[in-house]
């Protein structure tokens, strides 16, 4: 079966998703992680290694490595890697073909369809050029997207957008800062205004500003290396990667410390939180600017927007989430993995237009839970659902008492087993939480779907339903069953007393067939109750019951009655939903018990 293949040829790092049928999920690339370094190695005989691999050996042939590549395209001066010059296409386009053919090994055939992104401030002659590297890499009908549309695509798959809605993308990545305004519209996303950017501006200059924190604390130590001494490029190359681990150590911890291993000093240099956002808050305040000018030329404000996304693996710095709400004066929504934001959104979009849902209609038929949602109390173990019970104990009672039913009032039946709520009204039937950023259902026994604002949660009564809520809901059916037992053992007896002493006997009271429990339905959508239909047997004439009189029953009538059944007890109280209130029923005018579906009362005595 075809697939689909987002990429993003980031400055530091590529990444790639795969799309099947609408899911989307990430395409391992590197050894250990998904995503890989945007590295380069040109081998003597003109054969390259990307990613991992080269990153590996940059340490042994540094001159045959080129980093940082994204950033030098437009650049007319070629990169010079072992003696050969190679354009910055030409290298992206060696990527991107290494990442086609592995992806392309773990999913059994080539993708049918792939989906590239770039910046949304890059001008006509970067997008030209950025346009040659998929026929260099030997690939065909290749889309190009900006970061920000497949960014918002990805944030729409998991939340609820209406058309129209105004979102605003601050896109901090590893070498580029992108700012833009977007309005959902059917299929996607518009961009308006100018989107604003950054040329040279993100992860990689914080990771600079922290090697020169540690040459400062060094009195220049890492400045006064010898670069052609292998030694010190060797130790150069460690000393990056662990300035780029504590940056990231940052965002969790307050401080951390950095390994030197130079060759004429092995030491650490401590760091801390602040001191690190004091080296790069002018760069945000740089990057909050341009978001202030992108909105500006979209002719949006603040208050106006409904959502404000931070993606990018630098968004992650706690004081770039900080700032930005404070410009703005509204909270801001980070992704997970904001690092992989664009290129989930990017293979979500390489599905053709007609089979994409659209933006303002994700998925997800509810808004995703943002914190731990309370599921519904289990049933105990060995105690099964017991729904079906419920119409046919309050039928049986209605035929015996005789009393017409009311107004249905509409309420929920208990959880059907294996834990999922019976469909009720505008509330879908959701099993587990909804689809996931990567559309990928969640776990059983997740957390449940919420109602939308301003609508009633499952189980509670109608608004038309204005009788007094039951105090003891559950021992309804044992009342029935209890008069329906007094009313024939009195009937029987009386007639053996009357035989006898002699007297003329008087015949037993005929029985009354009860009527067909009502069953609960599990046709989605259907609105359940545990009121009895009105019998036509059970209906008694117009002439024996003209007029009816409200009484309310004794104390004492209930602790008769409930003991009356012998095998009444726990199991059997929990049998029921809610059937109406227990105390104050309708005078049957006979000997039987009433039955109202109104809340205003059923099984009083007469």
């Amino acid at each position: 079966m075809g697939y689909g293949l987002g990429v993003d040829l980031g400055t530091t790092f590529t990444a790639a998703a795969v799309e099947h049928d609408g899911h989307v999920e990430m395409a391992p690339l590197g050894d250990r992680a998904a995503a890989v370094p945007s590295v380069v190695l040109v081998r003597e005989d003109g054969t390259t290694l990307t990613g991992d691999a080269a990153d590996r050996r940059s340490a042994t042939d540094p001159d045959r490595v080129a980093r940082e590549v994204k950033r030098r395209l437009g650049d007319p001066t070629p990169l010079v890697l072992g003696g050969s010059p190679y354009s910055p296409a030409d290298l992206m386009a060696r990527q991107l073909a290494d990442v086609v053919r592995l992806v392309a090994e773990r999913q059994g055939g080539r993708p049918d369809r792939v989906t590239l992104t770039h910046p949304a401030n890059w001008g006509p002659y970067k997008r030209e050029l950025f346009g040659q590297i998929p026929r260099l890499a030997g690939l065909d009908h290749v889309r190009m997207i900006t970061e920000p549309e497949a960014a918002a695509a990805h944030y729409a798959s998991g939340e609820r957008l209406e058309e129209g809605a105004l979102v605003a993308v601050y896109d901090l990545g590893g070498g580029t800062f992108d700012a833009t305004v977007l309005r959902t519209v059917r299929g996607g996303f518009r961009i308006l205004g100018t989107p604003e950017g950054v040329e040279n501006l993100g992860g990689v200059d914080f990771d600079e500003a922290v090697v020169a924190h540690v040459d400062r604390s060094l009195d220049g130590a890492v400045s006064a290396l010898d670069p052609a001494d292998p030694r010190a490029t060797a130790s150069m190359v460690r000393l990056r990667q662990d300035c780029v681990l504590a940056k990231e150590t940052l965002s969790a911890d307050t401080e951390t410390t950095i390994p030197v291993m130079l060759p004429e000093l092995q030491t650490e240099v401590r760091l801390t939180r602040a001191e690190f956002e004091g080296m790069v808050q002018p760069s945000i305040t740089a990057t909050i600017a341009s978001l202030r000018r992108a909105l500006d030329s979209a002719e949006v404000t603040p208050d106006q927007l409904d959502a404000v996304l931070l993606v990018g693996g630098s968004s992650r710095i706690p004081m770039v989430a900080r700032m930005v709400s404070a410009e703005l004066g509204r909270p801001t929504a980070v992704d997970a993995h904001p690092k992989h934001a664009i290129v989930l959104g990017a293979a979500l979009l390489s599905r053709p237009p007609a089979e994409r849902p659209p933006a303002g209609a994700p998925a997800p038929a509810v808004p995703r839970p943002r914190g731990p949602v309370s599921a519904p109390p289990a049933r105990p173990e060995g105690r099964p659902a017991r729904a079906a019970g419920v119409g046919g104990a309050a039928a049986a009672g209605a035929a015996v008492g005789g009393a017409a039913a009311g107004p249905a009032s509409t309420r929920a039946l208990p959880h059907a087993p294996g834990g999922r709520a019976p469909s009720s009204g505008p509330f879908p039937r959701v099993a587990g939480p909804p689809s996931g950023p990567i559309g990928r259902p969640g776990p059983p026994g997740g957390p449940r779907s919420t109602p939308a604002a301003g609508m009633p949660a499952p189980g509670l009564t109608s608004p038309g339903d204005t009788g007094a809520p039951p105090r003891h809901p559950r021992r309804m059916p044992i009342v029935a069953a209890a008069i329906v037992a007094l009313v024939v053992l009195g009937g029987g007896g009386a007639w053996a007393y009357t035989a006898l002493s002699g007297s003329s006997p008087t015949p037993p009271p005929a029985s009354v067939a009860p009527a067909t429990p009502v069953a609960p339905s599990t046709e989605p959508g259907d609105v359940v109750s545990a009121e009895p239909a009105e019998s036509s047997a059970a209906r008694p004439p117009a002439t024996e019951a003209p007029t009816r009189q409200r009484t309310t029953a004794p104390p004492t009538t209930r602790a008769t009655t409930t003991t009356t059944r012998p095998d009444a007890g726990q199991g059997n109280e929990e049998r029921t939903a809610d059937t109406g209130a227990t105390d104050g029923g309708d005078s049957g005018g006979g000997t039987g018990a009433g039955g109202n579906a109104d809340g205003g009362g059923s099984g009083g005595s007469g």
